[in-house]
């Protein structure tokens, strides 16, 4: 049990999964197009889900800061969802992705539930402490 702990708290193995998930999502979701196009949109993907695992938090953490009353709650959140989303439409244009909204929608959706869920925790505690 404390090895599946520390594996779970591990950011080496969150961002390892986050590579692995998102970008095999990202090669199945371009399975039907001619090699390798999919393992190169699996692999940018991959890659660019493993950095926005590792730097949401802290833009979240910055914007956060950035903002008072009810705009704190939602603010954050949907600044770092329309620049993951602007971020990964146009490296994927750059390489040629042939399905770009499909293959971008699950890790979207992923970091986007994370940001605001991660957003209204701290948002919500900080509104407590003043």
């Amino acid at each position: 049990m404390a090895t599946l702990r520390r594996w779970a708290g591990s950011g080496t193995v969150h961002v390892l999964f986050a590579f692995l998930a998102m970008g095999g999502w990202a090669v199945f979701a371009n399975r039907g197009h001619a090699m390798p196009q999919p393992l190169y949109s699996g692999f940018l993907q991959g890659a660019l889900s493993a950095c926005l695992t590792l730097f949401l938090k802290s833009v979240i953490d910055v914007l956060s800061k950035r903002f008072s009353g009810f705009v704190r709650f939602w603010a954050p959140a949907l600044i770092a969802c329309l620049g993951s989303a602007s971020l990964l439409t146009v490296l994927h244009a750059l390489i040629g992705t042939p399905e770009i909204a499909s293959t971008i929608a699950v890790p979207l959706l992923v970091s986007t539930s994370y940001a605001s869920i991660y957003n209204y925790s701290i948002s919500r505690r900080r509104g407590a402490e003043s």
